[in-house]
């Protein structure tokens, strides 16, 4: 069953799928406009979109931040990592009441203004973090009346789950805003202020006296100022084609794992992960499947689960966690963006990008789903002839039936809308076009562009 609808923009994702729903009419509402998209002589210059997505990646990038006890390093994927600590620290974990100490190193980055003034701001990192190591991720903003937050927590995460539980942070707020798991929120959006800019801070942790570090490729945020909108206007089809990703069935592990949220309805956001992961040749050996029932099907969704779960959240549906995830398997990248319109996914779907898109709605507004839900993710993988949405919906009795055709009207509105109708006709969240890019850590040109086009570089 879904968790509890967080007080802000985003949707809660622990939960894919709720209990079907009473059919209803939605009531009526004005369509609001989306920002146009980019401009297709130039797919790199993005016209007035409401999100700005904005990483370090490069070799400059890394060494134009502020180091502290870390150092940039070049090569094929250059990174940030611990060079010589500048100290250390106890850490109580507070999901094992486990105390230890670590060495740590920390690179903050330069300010980074944005281009859109923010309600929302989402981080997202790919790193590795060998056993015995660990990272934090944190925000500090400028709000747009010159004042500033505090230094946010918005995660601390780990590959693994043996030297500390990866989790987000509960109770950070400065009464004008909040960080809602895995989300900064404006409190009140209404009241005209937006997070005009800010900096991130990356911290290395280590075991004492050893040489081992976490390496850290990429660093970004989205930040965005989407419109309150319960309908978006119709895109015109563009794009007849389907890519070949794997099909993988949540609802086959139900009762699988309760330490993880339970397999089945909450696994959506890992089962989702796992069908691009292997998509772009990502495979689990043996020795770390080793863990799984061997009676399990599918025991890579398994896995996701567990390396994706948060511990505070109790979920497998924290959205950045799941792009790290990715961004473990050699040659991957991962980022969490939110995209303008069901063109953007042409672009990237004819560029052979799948993309994995959250939404939630009701059961009579998207036609053959069977459901609704309060927040679900599920990935498209192409268009129709007629421009309907083709997508692997993880929320299906089995493999075989993963792959669904959803109307390309209905679809988009349920995923691009901030605000909708639920069951009781209570006035809820939608999640604005939030989706999960999964893509090769060095794209081809064709790729690239494609990217560039929805913002992403």
């Amino acid at each position: 069953m879904s968790r509890a609808q967080q007080p802000s923009r985003r949707t809660v994702l622990a939960a894919a799928v709720a209990a079907a729903v009473s059919a209803g009419a939605v009531p009526a509402a004005a369509a609001t406009a989306p920002a146009p998209a980019a401009d297709a002589d130039d797919p790199g210059r993005a016209l007035a979109r409401p999100v700005d997505y904005h990483a370090w990646t490069t070799h400059r990038d890394w060494r134009s931040g502020t180091a502290q006890g870390v150092r940039a390093v070049p090569g094929h994927r250059p990174g940030v990592v611990i060079g010589t600590p500048v100290g250390r620290t106890d850490y109580t974990d507070p999901h094992t009441n486990t105390t230890a100490t670590w060495e740590y190193a920390t690179w903050t980055g330069p300010v980074h203004r944005l281009d859109v003034p923010a309600t929302e701001v989402v981080a997202s990192w790919n790193a590795d973090t060998p056993a015995g190591t660990w990272l934090q991720v944190e925000l500090q903003g400028t709000y747009s009346d010159g004042t500033a937050t505090p230094w946010y927590v918005m995660g601390r995460w780990a590959a693994r789950d043996q030297d500390i539980k990866r989790t987000s942070v509960d109770g950070q707020k400065d009464g004008r805003s909040t960080v809602w798991t895995d989300t900064f929120a404006i409190d009140d959006a209404s009241t005209g202020l937006r997070l005009a800019s800010y900096r991130l801070r990356l911290t290395l942790y280590r075991r004492p006296g050893t040489r081992l570090t976490p390496s850290v490729w990429r660093l970004g945020a989205m930040g965005s100022d989407i419109p309150d909108r319960f309908t978006v206007p119709a895109s015109a089809p563009g794009l007849a084609q389907e890519l070949g990703v794997p099909r993988y069935s949540q609802e086959i592990h139900k009762g699988q794992y309760p330490e993880y949220d339970n397999g089945g309805e909450a696994w959506c956001s890992p089962t989702s992960s796992q069908m691009i992961i292997e998509y772009w040749g990502g495979r689990l050996t043996p020795e770390q499947l080793s863990w799984v029932d061997p009676s399990y099907t599918d025991p890579q969704v398994d896995n996701a689960a567990r390396f994706t779960y948060d511990y505070q959240y109790e979920g497998c549906g924290n959205w950045p966690f799941n792009a790290a995830y990715a961004a473990t398997f050699s040659g991957l990248q991962g980022v969490v963006t939110r995209l303008a319109t069901l063109t953007d996914l042409e672009t990237l779907i004819a560029a052979g990008i799948p993309a994995i898109t959250s939404q939630s709605f009701l059961k009579t507004e998207l036609t053959g789903a069977g459901y609704g839900t309060s927040g679900h993710l599920m990935t498209v993988i192409g268009f129709t002839a007629d421009g309907d949405v083709i997508a692997n919906d993880p929320a299906s009795a089995d493999d075989a039936a993963v792959r669904r055709v959803y109307l390309r009207r209905e679809f988009e509105n349920i995923w691009l809308r901030t605000k909708r109708y639920n069951a009781s006709g209570k006035v809820v969240s939608g999640t604005g076009g939030v989706c999960y890019l999964y893509f090769p850590a060095h794209p081809t040109p064709r790729q690239r562009k494609a990217l560039a086009a929805v913002g992403v570089h």
